[in-house]
């Protein structure tokens, strides 16, 4: 079996979509720029600087950009190269850009095997387009190419009115309901979730669909977590295009996997520094234990579903590398280092906050 070594979120920095869906985080923020990514290193160098020698083992990586990560040819080439290396991949997709699942199709069989995709169901904007036969024509064809894949909606307050059409559209397509995450609302600093209805009531009207996704991170969310994490070490944030490492989307720089390919990449744990209102992304950090002492289901109970067939949307591959902790993998610190691990934190963020400081005095 292979072993879980780490978790990193790839950003990819397309910032434009072939949707236009209302809530989405790059719109609520104004950043869509009509650019798609087009990145400086060939997919043989970023295989070489996440290589399983350097990263100590095979890791989980998570693709997503900001619009829609499939506009970009080059995300499918660098996603090749890094599960030919023995990684296994993650992609964020609407499910519309049809050309790049029949590309993916013709990939060796192997590498398939080790790819997964995660289906954004924006159903609204897909009835809008006609383009509800596109996305599951593609989940289809995935499908019979042996790759995983899982399908959640992005609820929000519009899409209420047609739950129960969603739902028989569902169970139509997939033989089973989708998975159903939380919006959320990047504006507040809070970062509440995106609903006019209180918390308890939105995630009442959206249980509807059974979903395990929404069951853990009900509890989650809101929650500020005081644990010592080991994000920043086992799982980490990574820019694929500029190569800048971070320990988490709010975490402290670590460094630039492409400077020095042949060293070890620079990691340091959050600790008990964390700076998030809440986890809001803990479906996949906390299930995959960044926070070894808290109890939650694995990644794989909250990513998979079982169909009308008694088909399972994650295949046996998949479903054995992320069924596993990260905290089972990887040493844990004793309480010395975690101390210095806080310490070097702390007087990290001194800096750079005295750093910023300066630099407004400049202005």
């Amino acid at each position: 079996m292979d072993r879980l070594t780490k978790y990193i979120d790839c950003y990819i920095p397309t910032e434009t979509c072939n949707l236009k869906c209302h809530y989405c985080y790059i719109a609520q923020q104004n950043k869509f720029n009509n650019n798609v990514v087009k990145f400086d290193k060939k997919p043989e160098e970023i295989r070489q600087a996440l290589s399983v020698e350097r990263l100590g083992g095979k890791c989980l990586l998570n693709f997503c950009a900001g619009g829609e990560t499939l506009l970009s040819e080059e995300v499918l080439n660098v996603a090749k190269e890094l599960v030919a290396e023995g990684h296994y991949i993650m992609l964020v997709t609407n499910g519309t850009i049809s050309k790049r699942f029949k590309q993916v199709s013709e990939w060796p069989q192997e590498y398939k095997n080790r790819l997964a995709f995660k289906f954004s169901f924006h159903y609204l904007e897909l009835l809008r387009l006609n383009m509800l036969d596109v996305f599951f024509s593609n989940i289809k064809l995935m499908r019979e190419n042996g790759c995983s894949f899982t399908v959640e909606i992005t609820p929000n307050d519009e899409l209420i009115p047609y739950i129960e059409e969603v739902k028989k559209v569902c169970i139509e397509k997939l033989g089973t309901l989708c998975h159903i995450t939380i919006a959320r609302d990047d504006t507040t600093k809070e970062i509440r979730h995106l609903s006019k209805y209180e918390f308890d009531e939105f995630v009442e009207i959206w249980s509807a669909f059974d979903s395990e996704l929404l069951d853990f991170k009900k509890t989650i969310f809101y929650k500020k977590r005081k644990e010592f994490c080991y994000a920043g070490d086992w799982s980490l944030y990574l820019n694929l295009k500029s190569g800048e490492l971070k320990q988490c989307v709010y975490g402290n720089y670590l460094g630039n996997i492409y400077r020095n390919p042949d060293q070890r990449i620079p990691v340091c744990a959050v600790g008990n520094n964390c700076e998030y209102p809440h986890c809001y992304n803990g479906h996949v950090f906390l299930t995959l234990g960044d926070i070894p002492e808290l109890h939650t289901p694995t990644y794989l109970k909250v990513r998979d579903k079982i169909d009308s067939n008694q088909e399972t949307w994650m295949r046996p591959l998949f479903s054995e590398f992320i069924s596993q902790k990260l905290s089972d993998n990887n040493e844990l610190y004793d309480l010395e280092k975690q101390k210095q691990i806080n310490k070097r934190n702390r007087t990290v963020k001194l800096k750079s906050f005295t750093h910023r400081i300066i630099n407004r005095l400049k202005e």
